[in-house]
This record gives structure tokens, sequence and C-alpha cells, in this order.
């Protein structure tokens, strides 16, 4: 039991994306005080704003070739989430709501009204937030193994992610995109517990989702061990004129690897097709 709940905490957390360690003595990007943090981001390329949004414990190097690939078309822009990476977090609380509000703060300073953006897991819950409270400020959206809410199975592994009961291999994961060292890696995982109790920060209905006016994909993968696949449906029910891509096989975040080659193309064309008319 103890070995399933930390494959499925590293599937949650990291993404199953394969992360560089953070090795350097000064951060890769940039530095802007906002929302009394201190938030590292990454802007490469040239062209439309895209946005590229984390999973929760990873930092914006999880996109790896991803980002690079996307670069060549689009102005990405890759923050490092509250306390994740490079980011601070003095308050050492973490709600999705607070960190779109981050986000949204970001885009403030960089002079952008309107984007199109990706979400990775906790990163997609985050575009929901922004989404669905400032409707005209995605263009275009993709949620990769995001959820609305957190179910009882998530819950429960939430309760045993405790740094104590983390197997080393866990642990190092953590370490990985943890540039303050051991006490930031700590900290990420005591606050990937505590998401349990914030129980109206996840609480998206399909009312509020109807609200949102971005043309949204939804990438899930069929054997995704902490959101099922009735919650993507209900979204893609929810959300007008949203598409479904289920992934054949797919665990949680079906982007790395094998599947890189594939979800690029499908993500390319879907950012790049012209807006549909309104009905």
């Amino acid at each position: 039991m103890r070995q399933m709940i930390a494959r499925l905490l590293m599937a949650l957390m990291i993404g199953l994306c394969p992360l560089p360690a953070l090795a350097l003595a000064q951060p890769p990007g940039q530095i802007v005080e906002l929302n009394g943090i201190r938030m590292h981001y990454q802007v490469r390329g040239s062209g439309e704003p895209l946005l590229l949004l984390h999973g929760f414990g990873a930092c914006g190097a999880d996109w790896g070739e991803i980002a690079d690939v996307l670069a060549r078309d689009y102005r990405v822009i890759i923050p490092d989430l509250r306390g994740h990476g490079w980011s601070t977090n003095p308050s050492n609380r973490f709600t999705m709501r607070q960190s779109s509000e981050d986000i949204a703060a970001l885009l403030d300073h960089l002079g952008l009204e309107r984007v199109k953006a990706m979400g990775i897991s906790a990163g997609g819950m985050n575009l929901l937030h922004l989404a669905t409270r400032q409707p005209d400020r995605i263009e275009t959206l993709v949620l990769i193994g995001a959820s609305t809410h957190f179910p009882e199975q998530t819950i429960e592994i939430m309760r045993n992610a405790a740094w104590e009961n983390l197997p080393p291999f866990l642990q190092d994961m953590y370490r990985t995109c943890a540039s303050r060292g051991e006490a930031q890696a700590r900290e990420l995982a005591r606050q990937f517990g505590a998401l349990k109790d914030n129980e109206g920060d996840m609480a998206f209905t399909p009312d509020m989702l109807g609200t949102i006016r971005a043309r949204t994909l939804i990438v899930h993968g069929d054997r995704d061990e902490f959101f099922p696949v009735a919650i993507p449906a209900e979204m893609y029910r929810s959300i007008p004129g949203s598409q479904l891509w289920i992934v054949p096989n797919g665990d949680h975040v079906p982007i790395y690897e094998e599947r890189t080659p594939e979800f690029l193309r499908i993500a390319r064309a879907f950012l790049a097709a012209a807006p549909e008319r309104p009905r």
C-alpha cells in the first residue's frame, strides 16, 4: 500500500517528467515582486504569448522539450508557482486560487491582457480559477490532468503525503526543483497534504465552468489514479465548445516520453486553429 501511494504521489506532484536538477547558483530567468512573493519566470521565443504552468511540487523546468518546441512559434512564459522552484511563499500556505492570482499579477506585470495557456495538473487548476474569474484573460486553454475538485481517492493520497512517509526516491524528486534545499522540499510536501483542507478552493460547478470563454482542450489519461475520467467528461460537458482527448492507457499527465510527439502535434494544431465563430 505504501509503495502504491508513493507511486501515485510522484505521478501527481512531478507529472512523470524526468526533471534536471537545479544545480544553478542563480535563477535562470527573471524575478519580480508581486502579491507578497518573489516570482521567478522565464520568457523564451517570440510571437503570441503562451503561458505554461507546471504541476505541484515541480517547477518551470518540468515542461522540458515541450517548451523548447513551443518556443519556436510562441513567446513562451514559464513561471515557477508560489513556493516552487525559485519563487518564494512567505505565507507557507498554498491554494490554487491564490496561486492563480499570482499568475494574473504576473500577466499584468508583463502587460499581457490576453494569452493562450497550458496547465499541468495543479497548473491546470490554477487556469480554471483564472478562466472563470477573468473570462477574457485566456484565449485558448489546454488542461492536462486537471480536476474540478479533489475526490476521496485524491484526499486519501494527500493524507499520506507527510515527508516522513515518503520513500527516498520521492523525496529526491521533491528536492530536484527545490532551489532552497531540503527545507523547501519538506514545506512543499506539507502544503501538498494540506490541499485537502481547503474545501472551497477546488469546488468548480458546471455553472461556473460554463462561464469559460476560452477555446478549451482537455487532455486526460484513462488510467489516471487521482482524477477518474468522469471528471474531465463533466468538464467537457460544462465548458462551452470544449474538446476532450482521453489518452488510451494514459496515467496522470500523459504527455511525456513516448507520448510527447503526439501531444505536441495535437496541442500545436489546437493552439494554432482559428477561433470558432459564435453560433
